[in-house]
């Protein structure tokens, strides 16, 4: 991830949920997606309420997407 000091915490703090090098390399694949738009979206926009609700819900579609691709409960 970017180096943030200079970000609005609230953008800091969402920022850091889409690390994905701690997953296995299956769920990092679908992570990863993920992790990298919400960097090019920290790049490109001023931080504000309309980048952190962007952020929040990109985090809750990636949450989703892992959980979609974990086995299914036996």
């Amino acid at each position: 991830m970017q180096d943030l000091t200079d970000r609005h915490p609230g953008t800091q703090h969402l920022a850091r949920h889409f690390e994905y090098d701690h997953l296995p390399e299956h769920l990092q694949a679908v992570s990863r997606p993920c992790g990298e738009l919400a960097e090019e979206m920290i790049r490109a926009l001023p931080d504000g309420p309309e980048l952190t609700a962007g952020l929040r819900k990109l985090l809750e579609a990636k949450d989703c997407f892992v959980r979609a691709a974990l086995p299914p409960k036996e």
